[in-house]
């Protein structure tokens, strides 16, 4: 199992940044993708950006592409999101997560592997108008 812990949140102005990390420790990390996702009041969970952590390759979702980045430090073992020109749409608890695996196939945000991965206890975003 796989522990992570996201920091970075907080209250910002609207067009205003902020950048989330996930810190991943315990077993060996050897997740085949790693994502972000959000979740506000009252509504569902949300896919925000997916990375293959062996090619790099990544997925953000329409709502977030062109003002959030994924990306990961593999020395470190830490998953960031980078986010610019928030909106207050964006206002919403953050959550890390990891899959067990397969290695290979679909890291769409509706797949399975999300819901039996390992996932941190969420960073808030706050984003004012």
């Amino acid at each position: 199992q796989v522990r992570l812990v996201e920091s970075g949140g907080g209250s910002v102005q609207a067009g205003g940044s902020l950048r989330l990390s996930c810190a991943a420790s315990g077993s060996p990390y050897s997740s085949y993708c790693m994502a972000w996702f959000r979740q506000a009041p009252g509504q569902e969970r949300e896919g925000v950006a997916f990375i293959l952590t062996r090619s790099g390759g990544t997925y953000s979702a329409d709502s977030v592409k062109g003002r959030f980045t994924i990306s990961q430090d593999k020395r470190k073992n830490i998953l960031y999101l980078e986010m610019n020109s928030l909106k207050p749409e964006d206002t919403a608890m953050y959550y890390c997560a990891a899959d067990r695996g397969p290695y290979f196939g679909s890291c769409l945000f509706g797949e399975a592997r999300w819901n039996l991965g390992d996932w941190g206890q969420g960073t808030q975003v706050t984003v004012s108008s």
